[in-house]
């Protein structure tokens, strides 16, 4: 039953009650009256004309007055039985409820977010339970969110930091092997220079990534999206990962299956972050004499389909679901030459979802990898549409 039916119910009981009470008590007075006066004086209308002298009658007759005062008793244990049950209905349906209220407030604030409020009623202080429920559930949802943020930012560092020690302290070596003469050749001083450059280039590219996190954690990530052509976009692509992947001893294969001058809407420059945040995962993980890394494209009808493919040494069927989780490794022992902030594949499917698309893989361990993402077609509208 509803709070304010409640009350009503307890409002109408609490008036009417006394009132019956009192009309029977009156009647049943009356009724006494009428028999006395019946057997005291007979029934004959003439003597009922003097009420005041049927009043001095029953005043003195202690049957009356003991009538009056068993009645008056009775009416008296009844409205205070009928308030003893109106209390405790009344503490069922709010004051139970105020107490469960109370003690959930008080865990609330000492930080105890384990436990669960049932509502008893579906009444007005039964939905309130249920809203407070709903909100510790979420507070609880949001602490946790919290720690598992804090947890992956503390990891970020770890990682970031062990990352940018390894060129460092290369670095450093090869600066101070300059210094110290050691490069005694040209031959030595330009392999220590390029040594340098490389490592720097990982710092940098170190930074960008953590730069790129934060962000993607905000949803910042400056998108300039532009209609490009499917053939040139990725042949530029093909040349820049051929020259890239011949310097590291990689065999790279370039096939393009789209027909005719297709186009899609993009960022430039995000589309090759997703296809750089591949190759280097797969060279990461190549570990063959050498590697093979397949680029091809395809028209599947209202999208692009692009496959990366590489002969690493693939990904478990237990690890394939969890690749593009932030901070998710295959390989639970970190070590240098498999470093890496462990966000760049969750940041190559937040890209391709910005985009609309959709990222995937397949694997066999010992065999390989392949990459797929769509990118939907860019359609251009006539001007009368």
């Amino acid at each position: 039953m509803k709070l304010r039916t409640r009350l009503a119910v307890s409002f109408v009981i609490v008036i009417t009650l006394p009132v019956i009470l009192t009309a029977v008590l009156v009647w049943g007075i009356a009724q006494y009256q009428i028999g006395v006066i019946e057997k005291t004086y007979g029934s004959t209308g003439e003597q009922y004309r003097s009420f005041s002298h049927s009043l001095d009658v029953l005043g003195k007759m202690p049957e009356v007055q003991r009538f009056i005062l068993h009645t008056g008793i009775a009416v008296v244990l009844i409205l205070v039985l009928t308030a003893v049950l109106l209390i405790f209905w009344v503490y069922g349906g709010i004051i139970h409820p105020i107490n469960q209220l109370q003690e959930a407030a008080r865990k609330v604030k000492e930080g105890n977010l384990d436990f669960e409020l049932k509502p008893e009623k579906d009444d007005e202080m039964g939905q309130l339970i249920q809203d407070f429920e709903d909100m510790r559930k979420r507070l609880k949802d949001n602490a946790e969110e919290k720690l598992r943020n804090e947890k992956e930012n503390k990891e970020l560092i770890s990682n970031i930091s062990h990352d940018l020690k390894t060129p460092i302290t290369a670095i450093k070596g090869y600066m101070e092997g300059i210094m110290d003469g050691v490069a005694d050749t040209p031959e030595k001083m330009d392999k220590y220079v390029h040594t340098v450059y490389n490592k720097a280039n990982e710092m940098d590219l170190l930074i960008n990534e953590l730069t790129f996190y934060a962000k993607i954690d905000t949803n910042r990530i400056p998108y300039n999206f532009a209609p490009i052509s499917v053939g040139a976009y990725f042949d530029d692509c093909a040349e820049d990962l051929a020259m890239e992947l011949e310097s590291k001893n990689v065999e790279f294969g370039y096939f393009n299956y789209v027909e005719g001058d297709q186009k899609i809407i993009a960022d430039p420059e995000q589309l090759k972050r997703v296809i750089n945040n591949i190759v280097s995962n797969s060279l990461k993980y190549m570990e063959r004499e050498r590697g093979l890394i397949n680029l091809r494209v395809k028209d599947v009808g209202d999208f692009i389909q692009v496959e990366l493919e590489d002969n690493g040494k693939g990904i478990a069927a237990k690890d394939l679901p969890n690749i593009f989780d932030r901070f998710y490794r295959t390989d639970a022992s970190r070590n240098s030459s498999k470093g890496g902030s462990g966000i760049g594949l969750s940041i190559v499917k937040k890209i391709i979802e910005d985009h609309g698309g959709k990222i995937w893989a397949t694997s066999r361990e010992g065999t390989g990898t392949v990459m797929y993402f769509v990118i939907r077609k860019y359609q251009e509208v006539p001007v009368d549409e």
